[in-house]
């Protein structure tokens, strides 16, 4: 396949649009446009094509990279992007664009093993304490948005333009109960169609 189709192919699967993924690059925000549909340029910029490798979780060597040079071993290693985004474990955080700023690598083979896919991962920070002892300020989380059945666990979910962590459990008829780690915190329930549950919380890391 060539590395432009396969661009347009991850672009499509993962939502983003090729001008927000131009913008990404500092680029024109036709640029990605002209070069899956115009080949112009003929072939992208070693910078540019480790930064989308990174964001869709891909070797280089899909976009074009000679195979020595892949920055991501070919199935060995998935870079999941870190987004500059915070879920709350307070009284909710605000989101930002929704760009990658940096990556975590991690095993394609554990990732597998886990049942994950990597093009639906992305890793955000914890804010906030009510939360604690489970996550801490500070923490970052994996967040898998495979759409699933729902099911009791830890996930981020979106109120209004709010992004909070929290324990949901399904409450009938029509709610969703959000419980904090920390009991000084009283749980919450809010309608179903009141909430947008982003992905559910699969690792975790953070300092000691």
């Amino acid at each position: 396949m060539e590395p432009r189709d396969k661009l347009a192919i991850l672009a499509r699967e993962r939502g983003s649009s090729l001008a927000a993924l131009s913008r990404m690059l500092g680029r024109n925000s036709s640029y990605l446009q002209q070069y899956i549909t115009k080949g112009s340029p003929r072939k992208l910029e070693e910078v540019d094509r480790r930064r989308l490798a990174q964001f869709f979780g891909v070797s280089e060597h899909e976009l074009g990279a000679p195979e020595e040079k892949s920055h991501i071993p070919a199935g060995e290693w998935v870079e999941v992007p870190r987004l500059p985004l915070e879920a709350s474990a307070g009284p909710g955080a605000i989101g930002a664009q929704e760009m990658p700023f940096d990556a975590f690598r991690f095993s394609r083979r554990w990732l597998r093993e886990q049942g994950l896919d990597p093009a639906m991962l992305s890793l955000i920070q914890v804010v906030g304490d009510s939360m604690d002892p489970l996550l801490r300020d500070g923490d970052e989380i994996l967040v898998d948005r495979t759409p699933r059945p729902f099911r009791e666990g830890v996930h981020v979910v979106r109120l209004g333009e709010a992004l909070h962590v929290k324990l949901l459990q399904a409450v009938p008829p029509g709610s969703l109960r959000l419980i904090s780690s920390n009991p000084a915190y009283e749980p919450v329930e809010v309608a179903v169609a009141d909430v947008d549950v982003v992905g559910r919380v699969v690792w975790k890391g953070g300092r000691l």
